[in-house]
């Protein structure tokens, strides 16, 4: 499959630790008790499972561009936007929930920072915890130095991807609640939609 690379290994612990799950939980709660009067202590419990993981995926056929297909993907940090923009256009925007200490870049392994900086596309999952997973190709040279300056492992394993199969259904306006270890998430059916409309080595830039 030119242009994609779907890897079939098993997905990076430090995107579905427990931790993640329980962060996840918590997002499912925020955003349901403000869509709803009541809320349940047996609801508040969905979502606190582990994942397990199978990843295959299908080769696609070469196509030409469509004009469906984006060539630059632009997240916006403090807008929690994710944009898929062609020829410098957007078109087509989806709101993200980011790392659970998402101001500023990421420094090292841990600290629940979405990095910020120019990146691309290198590898694919599916079928992962999160649904869909693209890689982003943190850490860049930049980012290994920033580590290197504070003595510190950069970490990686940065997705953009869904949500936990518990919130599969969801496909919010907006997140209220950051709740990754520093990956972008999206809906599951916005990770479909940017899936389909982005070839491995896209660019993404990443602003603060």
């Amino acid at each position: 499959m030119a242009g994609r690379r779907v890897s079939s290994a098993g997905f990076p612990l430090a995107c579905h630790d427990k931790k993640v799950i329980k962060n996840a939980s918590r997002f499912w709660f925020f955003w349901h008790a403000a869509s709803s009067p009541m809320i349940s202590r047996r609801e508040l419990g969905l979502g606190s499972a582990a994942l397990a993981v199978t990843l295959a995926a299908p080769a696609r056929a070469d196509a030409p561009l469509s004009p469906t297909q984006a060539d630059r993907i632009r997240i916006f940090k403090k807008r929690r936007k994710l944009l898929l923009l062609r020829d410098g256009k957007v078109i087509k925007s989806y709101p993200v929930a980011l790392g659970s200490h998402p101001i500023g870049p990421k420094l090292r392994q841990g600290d629940g920072r979405t990095p910020e900086g120019v990146y691309t596309i290198d590898w694919r999952k599916e079928d992962t915890p999160y649904h869909r997973a693209l890689h982003i190709s943190y850490p860049e040279p930049v980012d290994w130095a920033r580590a290197a300056e504070a003595r510190a492992d950069p970490g990686g394993a940065i997705f953009i991807h869904g949500l936990p199969k518990p919130f599969a259904w969801m496909d919010p306006i907006r997140f209220v609640k950051d709740w990754t270890n520093g990956c972008v998430s999206v809906s599951n059916r916005a990770i479909d939609e940017i899936w389909d409309a982005v070839d491995d080595g896209t660019i993404v830039e990443i602003r603060a």
